[in-house]
């Protein structure tokens, strides 16, 4: 399968010449260190199903103390139910770009296990990258970038 060259707007960016700088924003007074996150939430309606999918299929590690989080790498990601906050759910369109050596390996090998892609992988001539959504249609890619930085 032959990868598609994307422009910004075939990925849903502004064009460069259209993109705009906003005024930098003041340093805040307080002390405030902030050091990392310590979790990312991802909303979902279901929490087992959502662990079946980021665990089961996709592979990734489940935190031993807490069964809705998991991990890749060295950040932590956690389910919630926005009900839990007395809000409406609404998939994230945040994209998690997940880092794989080779997206078109990664992408057949979910693709075996059920998972659909919206389109073709993009081929930016940057990196790979191809996009599909977890059972809540929360936004995910497999991302592969291939050309040196300069």
């Amino acid at each position: 399968m032959r990868a598609a060259v994307a422009t910004p707007a075939a990925v849903g960016l502004p064009a460069a010449s259209s993109r705009t700088r906003s005024a930098p924003v003041a340093a805040a007074t307080a002390d405030v260190h902030i050091s990392r996150a310590d979790f990312v939430g991802i909303p979902t309606q279901d929490v087992e199903r959502a662990v079946a999918f980021y665990v089961g299929t996709l592979g990734l590690r489940q935190d031993e103390h807490r069964e809705a989080e998991f991990w890749i790498g060295e950040q932590c990601y956690g389910f919630w139910k926005p009900e839990w906050a007395g809000q409406e759910f609404s998939p994230s369109q945040t994209v998690l770009a997940l880092h794989v050596d080779d997206v078109a390996a990664a992408r057949a090998e979910l693709e075996a296990k059920g998972v659909a892609f919206g389109r073709e992988t993009i081929d930016t001539s940057v990196c790979h990258m191809a996009l599909f959504t977890d059972p809540d249609g929360n936004a995910l890619m497999l991302h592969k970038r291939y050309k040196p930085y300069e």
